[in-house]
Parts: structure tokens; C-alpha cells; sequence
């Protein structure tokens, strides 16, 4: 089966969590994302697009941190705001803000056999008030309900936690459910 993204650190989540299941090849590719309000549109979209390059069974995924005083803020534009504006930047949005909730939302898209198949994790949290451990995007600010850690201070720990362990879960469940061998 193939995860297709620009970004091999999902890639390589995604491989870690799936290893013992399927042997999961990487599709290094950049397509465009319409944009919108809806991460399970924009997903839905994208991976109706890239089905009619990619023939064998493939998935994408998309995620958005949301953060409640911040009316939702950066939701699905959350590698954008990365990009241009890090943890720092979100960090500073937030100072003096003492509402931090937030939540994490993972979508998978599932193509196969001109099906389209969609998995959601989220997972409630608040927003750190420092910068806290490694990691990669805004896991270094992201602290889970029912941990005092962000996702930077987890680890590999923090698939059992994660919006992106949340969606791969139900994934697995299908692919094992319906017969794996009809996916790779």
C-alpha cells in the first residue's frame, strides 16, 4: 500500500504504526490541496485528484490544529501557519490568552477500487505556554487531555495519544476487517 504526502515525517508515523500489518511504500509527491474550512473535504478532494495518477491502492491524510480562543485558528491551514509562523508564532497569538484549549483533527482518505474510504481522529488538549520537547510541526506545544507532556516530550509514546494514532486505528480496523490482501 502506498501513504502519498510531501511530508516523511507522517510518512514515516504512519510506517511505525502499520509495520506489523502492511509493508507501507512512500509516494513523495506535492498536489495541490483546495482550500476550505472542512480538513475531511479537503482530504476527500485531494485524494478523488490524485486517484486518477495513482491506480493501486493508496492513502493521504490531512490534520489542522484548532484552537478554541482563537475561533478555530489555524484549523486546516495548519502547515501553512507552520511554515510562515512556528510554535513561536502561535505561542505569541496566545500570550496572555488563559483559555488554551485546542484539539488536534487527523483525517485519512482511502483510495481503492474507485472508492473513497474516511477515518477521523481528534484528540482534546491544551496549548502549551513554552515550547516543551522535540517533534516535529506543533508537537513541541500540544499537551494531550490526560497527560501533563506535550506530543514533543512523548516520543514514539505519543501514537497511543495522537489525532494521527486516532485515524490510523480506524484505517487498520478496516483494512483488517475487509481482508488486507485486497490492499496490497
Amino acid at each position: 500500500m502506498i501513504f502519498a504526502s510531501s511530508n516523511r515525517h507522517k510518512y514515516e508515523e504512519f510506517k511505525r504504526m502499520l509495520s506489523d500489518l502492511i509493508d507501507l511504500k512512500f509516494l513523495e509527491v506535492d498536489y495541490l490541496e483546495p482550500q476550505g474550512e472542512d480538513t475531511r473535504e479537503i482530504v476527500v478532494a485531494s485524494a478523488k485528484w490524485l486517484s486518477n495518477y495513482v491506480r493501486e491502492p493508496f492513502f493521504i491524510e490531512d490534520s489542522g490544529l484548532f484552537i478554541e480562543a482563537l475561533k478555530g485558528f489555524p484549523g486546516p491551514y495548519s502547515s501553512y501557519v507552520f511554515k510562515k509562523i512556528g510554535n513561536e508564532g502561535v505561542l505569541k497569538l496566545m500570550d496572555g490568552i488563559e483559555d488554551r484549549r485546542a484539539f488536534f483533527v487527523s483525517v485519512i482518505a482511502l483510495s481503492y477500487d474507485r472508492r473513497i474510504e474516511v477515518f477521523e481522529g481528534r484528540v482534546q488538549g491544551t496549548i502549551a505556554k513554552e515550547i516543551r520537547g522535540e517533534g516535529w510541526g506543533f508537537d513541541p506545544i500540544f499537551i494531550p487531555n490526560g497527560s501533563n507532556k506535550t506530543y514533543g516530550e512523548l516520543g514514539d509514546e505519543k501514537d497511543k495519544f495522537s489525532h494521527r494514532g486516532a485515524s490510523c486505528r480506524k484505517l487498520r480496523e478496516f483494512l483488517v476487517r475487509f481482508g488486507i490482501d485486497r490492499f496490497t
